[in-house]
């Protein structure tokens, strides 16, 4: 008769075959209304799986991210039955968790409409309040095929004609709706209690352009109704906060199908660009990175000898002239291994760290473009770093840490999410080497006093790697920095190095970003900042604007002298009332505005606002200058030098 172990160590032995279930009430009644599944043996099951030999078990609930997935899980089902209660015609197809929710694709000659979604998610409310249990059984292939042709579910059928003959299939069973499922599922539709059906789409059948077209219901499902309430606000957040909502208000950027995947920057936008630039160029000076410049394209033998033609070539743009094939750089290492490889190295070259804004273009999927997040063209804040040994890997990797973490706090991002990816499966190297590298990285990170995690088994063939993602203010993850060591390519591209000893050394390299591509971390920046940057990331820091035309010098004389202090100010001197300007020109999210009209020009002071609708009074040119000098050099480059 089995014992149970559960996940603290403790065990309770029975005289009996018993349930996940039944182990939870033994444990408590309060575990047992929570229970949702299992995890027998680390396999997730139902919580009415029969348990009848020695086990390790977790029990299942809505707080764990696997409890979060069936009730997710359980809601697709749901809604494949309230919509074919409410339109009996209806074929089901398939039913998927996604991130963040789930869908489910249905056949019909009815149409959708945002009324309809709505009536099935009342019916949906309705049969979960009815606390319908949810049961299974297993059947034969060929007698589920029957089962659903019988019923008219044409699509079911088909996805059990392509499974191996022989296998037995698991259905479960709802009140009147059956569905081919592997589950686990949970016990009664009561625990399906906060649930919103987000969109209606299209979706060829088994994603085949060729096949019939489908209507694709969307949803998403949380534990409690306040969890679900938090959901939909960050959603209503990020839409308010869509960068390109938010760039076109500003007046930043814009894409067009004529350079799909590719941005047009405006004025405004390209400051902001440059802005972000000269800050990492400043950077980089000031902690001994020697910038470069390397070709966009390069003959297909380098990729082919770096290993990028195998793995990304299909990603890759590429063109043939004088009978060569060339390509287009996805990215820059191994253009950077050719600049290394210019001269005979010492180990006392060493560290040297190359850097780039490298312009690399990756054919990204038509459908995966996506404003400056996806993008095409794209740049990255690109280098590397050629160190002697582990020990230098681990003082460099410190380094790096330290000035990545200064840099996201520049930028406003002081919620981190650190993770160490360790050896693959398949790799090159002896075990002795990845231990040696694994630990410089864990070592680096304890060593800056960071949690960390491991995802073992993630890292790239040729070495393990950290990636840092960033959480912004609606607590989005985004995964920008990346810090790899890689033994394998500057051997294939032949780099070397001449010991402390005499002999010939392969150096190892360090690749390593902070922003990942400035296209897509400008993106972030506008959702994070909602286009309201501190005033030294405004492209457009202040506007002056005369209360009438006798104003107007006054006003272009002030322009000009701020602009000659280095700060980036515009004059507006259209004709129309100054109310309207503001109203304008806060929308476009201009930090200060300044206004001048009889008493500032004859106190030679400007009457000034903030973008918040703050209003600072009547300020001289001298005191408004220090208060702009004090702010905008609080979060500058060139202070982000680590000792």
């Amino acid at each position: 008769m089995p014992t149970i172990t559960l996940p603290d160590g403790s065990t309770r032995a029975f005289d009996h075959a018993i349930t996940v279930m039944d182990v939870a009430k033994d444990i408590g009644t309060g575990l047992a209304k929570a229970t949702l599944a299992g995890k027998v043996n680390d396999q997730l099951v139902d919580a009415d799986t029969l348990i009848d030999q020695d086990a390790t078990l977790s029990i299942i609930t809505a707080k764990d991210e696997e409890g979060l997935d069936i009730i997710r899980h359980s809601s697709a089902h749901l809604l494949a039955q309230a919509t074919k209660q409410l339109f009996p015609d209806v074929q089901v197809t398939i039913g998927p968790v996604i991130e963040s929710g789930f869908y489910y694709d249905f056949a019909s000659e009815h149409t959708f409409t945002p009324e309809d979604l709505a009536a099935i998610e009342k019916r949906m409310g309705e049969l979960a309040k009815q606390g319908i249990p949810l049961t299974h059984r297993a059947l034969p292939r060929d007698e589920a095929i029957q089962y659903f042709e019988n019923l008219g579910e044409h699509y079911k059928a088909e996805i059990i004609r392509d499974i191996p003959e022989g296998e037995s299939l698991t259905l479960y069973t709802q009140d009147d709706f059956t569905d081919l499922c592997r589950g686990p599922h949970v016990p009664n539709t009561q625990f399906l209690k906060a649930i919103k059906l987000t969109k209606l789409a299209g979706a060829y059948w088994r994603g085949d352009s060729n096949n019939a077209m489908l209507q694709r219901v969307y949803g998403t499902a949380f534990a409690d109704k306040k969890a679900l309430k938090e959901h939909l606000h960050r959603i209503e957040e990020a839409e308010k906060r869509d960068h390109r909502r938010i760039a076109k208000r500003m007046d930043l950027c814009h894409w067009q199908e004529e350079a799909p995947g590719m941005t047009f920057w405006h004025p405004k936008g390209w400051c902001l660009y440059t802005i972000v630039e000269q800050y990492m160029r400043q950077l980089w000076r000031d902690n001994g990175y020697q910038e470069v410049h390397t070709p966009t394209m390069a003959d297909r033998s380098l990729w082919e000898k770096s290993g990028h033609w195998e793995m990304f070539g299909d990603d890759m743009f590429s063109l043939e002239t004088d009978d060569r094939q060339y390509a287009v750089k996805p990215m820059n290492c191994p253009l950077h291994l050719q600049i290394y490889n210019q001269g005979l190295k010492s180990y006392r070259d060493l560290p040297l760290r190359l850097a780039e804004f490298g312009s690399c273009h990756r054919n990204e999927l038509s459908g995966a473009l996506h404003g400056l997040m996806r993008v095409r063209k794209l740049t990255q804040d690109d280098a590397h770093i050629f160190c002697t040994n582990e020990a230098q890997v681990r003082e460099e990797a410190e380094r790096f840490i330290q000035l990545l973490l200064k840099v996201y706090d520049d930028f406003g991002f002081h919620d981190l999410i650190l993770r160490v990816s360790t050896r693959p499966e398949k790799r090159v190297g002896d075990d002795a080497l990845w231990d040696k590298a694994e630990k410089a990285l864990g070592d680096a990170l304890d060593a800056c006093n960071l949690p960390w995690e491991e995802l073992p088994g993630e890292g790239a063939f040729y070495g393990p790697k950290i990636e840092f993602s960033l959480k912004d203010c609606i607590g989005r993850v985004w995964q920008c920095g990346t810090l790899q060591i890689d033994y394998c390519m500057p051997e294939r591209l032949g780099a070397h190095f001449i010991g402390e000893d005499g002999s010939k050394q392969v150096p190892i390299m360090l690749h390593r970003a902070i922003l990942g591509s400035l296209e897509r971390f400008i993106g972030i920046l506008i959702e994070h900042h909602e286009g309201i940057f501190p005033l030294w990331l405004a492209p457009v820091q202040a506007v002056i604007m005369p209360i009438s035309e006798k104003h107007e010098e006054y006003v272009r004389e002030m322009t000009e002298k701020l602009k000659n202090l280095g700060f980036r100010v515009d004059s507006d001197l259209r004709n129309e009332k100054v109310g309207y300007k503001i109203r304008e020109h806060t929308i476009s999210r201009v930090p200060y505005l300044l206004v001048a009209g009889d008493r500032e020009v004859e106190s030679q002071t400007l009457s000034v606002r903030t973008q918040a609708g703050e209003d600072l009074g009547g300020l001289s040119l001298a005191d408004l200058t220090a208060k702009w000098q004090t702010e905008s050099t609080e979060k500058v480059g060139a202070k982000a030098q680590v000792e």
